[in-house]
């Protein structure tokens, strides 16, 4: 790890328009791509990646090939800046996909953890971005706590129940059937803690359901923890904003949002509207960090 590095040092000379690309070019294109797959490498800690990043900005030629070999790992560039790197995600059938199979198989998840382990990722993101204007500004940090997360899950829960009552619909679906309908069923069943005597959280507990999903974040650097409080704290990065962005949550996100969400959270759980709760859209990319396969 080098020292830090200030954005205003002396640019690096691109290359002159039309020179031929060199094998050096494609090695340093294939590098810029591989720091791209360290999301917690911070450009401002390496200078090779600041550099290399500089060349992006400043080489179309070099930002073309750069994005080529992105484009031959399955990769998909979201965003090349100083807060983010070079912020990449992976496409369906890239090998550097993570399949929510995979995830749960991780999870020691059974069939219907599975619906569990995917709300809770899905709640994640809902609480860390409320609104689509915090998805749009790049200044916005968003804040979960793991026990805000169960909370704004199970009240979740009470709200789909009601509306569940009020319809006349069937209050025990099947649990393989599609949608917030049948997950919100088994959440509401499952223990927050577990049943130990002095309250521990249990892996299968939705809490410990969370704990995992929010473990898997920070790994992958969408998020950074801040505090034991709540469970655990937790603040978003700017490539969890740009992960949520480019994936389409699907029918399940924009119920879950329909259901009320504030426009500014700290991490607690509330299902309280905005004052412009009419105005309240979700934001057409928005999603999980992983493919549904």
């Amino acid at each position: 790890m080098t020292e830090h590095v200030e954005w205003s040092e002396p640019e690096a000379v691109a290359a002159p328009a039309g020179a031929p690309v060199t094998p050096a070019d494609a090695a340093d294109a294939a590098r810029l791509v591989a720091f791209g797959l360290q999301p917690k490498l911070q450009p401002a800690r390496d200078q090779e990646y600041a550099d290399l990043l500089r060349r992006y900005r400043e080489d179309p030629p070099f930002a073309r090939l750069a994005d080529a070999v992105a484009t031959g790992l399955g990769l998909i560039v979201l965003e090349v800046s100083p807060r983010a790197g070079m912020a990449v995600t992976a496409a369906e059938d890239s090998v550097f996909a993570v399949r929510m199979g995979d995830y749960a198989r991780r999870t020691s998840a059974d069939g219907g953890d599975r619906f569990l382990h995917g709300l809770a990722h899905l709640a994640v993101a809902a609480m860390a971005f409320p609104r689509p204007e915090d998805l749009a500004d790049d200044g916005y940090i968003g804040r979960v706590t793991v026990n805000g997360v169960d909370a704004f899950v199970r009240q979740a829960c009470h709200r789909l129940e009601e509306r569940a009552a009020e319809q006349g619909e069937n209050t025990d679906p099947a649990t393989d059937a599609p949608g917030l309908e049948a997950a919100w069923r088994i959440w509401a069943r499952r223990s927050a803690t577990g049943a130990t005597k002095d309250a521990r959280r249990l892996a299968g507990s939705t809490t410990g359901i969370i704990a995992k999903a929010v473990a898997f974040l920070t790994d992958s650097g969408f998020l950074q923890r801040t505090g034991d409080d709540g469970g655990g704290t937790y603040r978003t990065t700017a490539r969890y904003q740009l992960q949520v962005r480019d994936l389409a949550g699907g029918a399940a996100m924009a119920e879950l949002l329909e259901l009320g969400v504030v426009p500014v959270t700290d991490g607690t759980p509330t299902l309280l509207p905005p004052e412009d709760a009419d105005d309240l859209e979700l934001v057409a990319d928005a999603g999980l960090p992983f493919h549904s396969a």
